[in-house]
């Protein structure tokens, strides 16, 4: 896996485009969510900027008048080293918006793939992590050399990259080669695995990350799984035995899902999302305390349909009930939902 080095708080400004017609309200949750992944990942947001109403720029995502006010506003503050977009920009927007600003620029996906390498524990953990890391990496290296040439001059730089890139390439699709097989193993063992657990009812929770998964999770199995009021405290699934009323249960705690989940990493952690694609039952936990709670049901209803498993028995879960003070709302959960439980 690739190691994520954390010192000073970098200051960072996020970016926002409405290109969908959003609300108000709805893009400053985004941006909020947004602000947590990066004080998760360890940085400090100083501004939030949005451009409402266009489509993305080919060129800069964003347009040449709201680069050119980002540029006047970090020219006039040293302190800011970072733009982070609530978005997933191409290289070239990067390169673009690089060469302009003259600060490093991260996309969600980046963001979203530091915190995963932050927080991976077990090799498992860190083999997907670094896989995903690689697979975002590879189409972005040209960037990289270009940027160190221009940075360090012309002799010794120009002919050379183009080769170093190549060079890069092939070592990054060799390290991705074997990081597959790896998983592959690893999720041979795990079927394996499973081959024996028949007897047992299986149950996965899942939800949106932060949603209090694995408090719930400690609370049911008696356990001590690492629970944190953060976004994806949770990397790795942890499965624990029960038994209620003669019935023996395997119940799986699973990495937390979010808005715009980057693909890599989905497809990279497959192994650890089996238990949710194996289970019998699916507990989709909800905190139902968030004013957007709907959208995240959303969210991990897609997430469940693209693994396949819209056919699976569900119950939702509203937690944090005791945060509500809205009675409204558990009226009309009650009379909205059906399989659902209620409980703080």
């Amino acid at each position: 896996m690739i190691e994520i080095t954390k010192n000073e708080k970098e200051k960072a400004i996020l970016v926002s485009l409405n290109k969908d017609h959003l609300s108000n309200e709805i893009i400053t949750e985004h941006l909020t969510e947004l602000e947590e992944l990066a004080l998760t990942a360890g940085a400090e947001v100083l501004h939030k900027i949005i451009q409402n109403n266009r489509p993305a720029d080919k060129a800069t995502y964003i347009g040449k008048g709201k680069v050119e006010e980002i540029r006047l506003l970090v020219e006039n503050n040293e302190k800011i080293t970072l733009l982070i977009f609530d978005d997933d920009l191409t290289p070239i927007q990067v390169r673009n918006l690089e060469e302009i600003i003259k600060r490093k620029i991260v996309d969600r996906s980046g963001l979203i793939l530091d915190i995963f390498a932050t927080r991976a524990k077990t090799k498992e953990a860190k083999t997907q992590v670094e896989l995903a890391q690689l697979q975002y990496m590879l189409p972005r290296l040209t960037r990289a050399w270009t940027h160190l040439s221009k940075q360090y001059g012309g002799i010794g730089t120009k002919g050379p990259g183009e080769t170093q890139i190549e060079t890069d390439r092939r070592i990054i699709r060799t390290r991705i080669s074997l990081l597959k097989e790896k998983l592959i193993k690893i999720e041979k063992q795990r079927s394996t695995q499973s081959q024996g657990r028949n007897n047992f009812l299986r149950i996965a929770l899942v939800g949106y990350t932060n949603a209090g998964k694995s408090t719930l999770f400690n609370l049911l199995t008696d356990s001590n799984v690492f629970a944190e009021n953060k976004l994806f405290a949770t990397l790795d699934s942890t499965t624990r035995h029960l038994t209620i009323k003669n019935e023996k249960i395997l119940l799986s705690d699973t990495v937390g899902f979010i808005r715009k989940l980057p693909t890599n990493l989905i497809a990279s952690f497959k192994s650890t999302l089996s238990e949710v694609k194996d289970a019998d039952i699916i507990f989709h936990v909800i905190d139902f305390s968030h004013p957007y709670y709907e959208d995240h049901i959303k969210v991990v209803e897609n997430t469940l349909k693209n693994l396949g498993c819209e056919k699976t028995i569900q119950y939702k879960i509203f937690n944090k009930i005791d945060a509500v003070t809205d009675h409204n709302k558990i009226d009309y959960v009650r009379n909205t939902y059906n399989n659902c439980f209620i409980i703080s």
